[in-house]
């Protein structure tokens, strides 16, 4: 008997096997979870990933930036399951432009991408998904801390700062439909999202040696676990809160 026995999960963001969302969708479903996964872009290669997870999930297109995809996205769901008891929001994008030391000469039209892909689509998401969570249940965002500025991130740093105040007034908002609002700071791992970051080398080299109990960039699990355990019923009274998967690193000064 898992945790995550009889509940239902949406998790988005799966695009390879070393994503952080499909080691999510994995443990979710050996901690018994019926998984529903979205796509975005190449519905198939989503698909194929899929197979890779102990039980095929079905996958649904969602484009956080088609208001259509939103407003549509229960109906879309509810094909495959009768509701919802949680949602793992883990979508971020920022333009080659936003990223690289180039934050002074970022245009506003490429901020305003990387604010709505990985800021705005936070609320947007939830939003969308509040008819299937009719019973309450858990919102569960991935992050990397905000709190300071560091090499190379630039606007996707601020994007993250915007989506730990998002995700402050949806715990504010939702909680009063007992759905629980938090998010998983998690250190830097090598997915293909991170691989994208001119300079991601400068995090690889020393996160390792800050982090206390050290930190391992090839390995999801520990992610994933705390994702988890949030979208149980293990943190009944936890919301708007940020855990950290770091090894540590953010509690340590220089």
């Amino acid at each position: 008997m898992g945790i995550l026995d009889g509940k239902r999960i949406l998790v988005t963001g799966v695009i390879t096997d070393a994503s952080i969302a499909f080691s999510v969708a994995r443990l979710a479903q050996e901690q018994g979870a019926q998984v529903v996964l979205t796509g975005y872009g190449r519905l198939s290669l989503v698909e194929r990933i899929a197979k890779r997870l102990p039980s095929p999930p079905p996958v649904v297109e969602l484009d956080v930036q088609n208001t259509e995809h939103l407003d549509t996205l229960a109906d879309r769901v509810r094909e495959h399951v009768d509701g919802l008891d949680g949602v793992v929001h883990s979508i971020g994008f920022a333009p080659q432009t936003a990223l690289g030391g180039n934050f002074l000469n970022t245009t506003w039209e490429d901020v305003a991408t990387a604010l709505h892909v990985s800021t705005y689509s936070y609320k947007a998401l939830a939003v969308a998904c509040l008819p299937l969570m009719k019973q309450g249940g858990a919102v569960v965002g991935l992050d990397f801390d905000a709190s300071k500025a560091w090499p190379v991130y630039d606007w996707m740093g601020v994007a993250k700062a915007g989506l730990e105040s998002c995700n402050r007034y949806l715990a504010r908002d939702l909680g009063r439909q007992g759905i629980r609002v938090n998010l998983v700071a998690a250190g830097p791992l090598r997915t293909m999202a991170a691989k994208s970051i001119p300079g991601f080398k400068e995090f690889e080299d020393s996160w390792p040696e800050k982090a206390p109990l050290g930190w391992d960039l090839a390995d999801p699990l520990p992610t994933a676990k705390a994702c988890v355990a949030l979208l149980s019923d293990w943190f009944p009274a936890t919301t708007g809160e940020i855990v950290h998967v770091d090894g540590g690193v953010h509690a340590i000064g220089a």
